[in-house]
């Protein structure tokens, strides 16, 4: 499970409002945002890259 918090997620989605320029009506796609990459950042959930096939 993540260990992501509330505070972290409404940290970071501040900061992706800021950077978009704060439009208003957004919050919760911003706070959708933040919490999937935060969790995404999350050690154990990083994407595992397929290993070649041996010939």
């Amino acid at each position: 499970m993540p260990n992501v918090t509330d505070a972290q997620i409404r940290e970071h989605a501040h900061k992706l409002w800021e950077r978009e320029g704060r439009p208003e009506g957004r919050s919760e796609e911003f706070w959708h945002q933040a919490k999937n990459e935060l969790e995404a950042d999350e050690p154990g959930n990083e994407e595992q890259t397929p290993q070649p096939m041996p010939e």
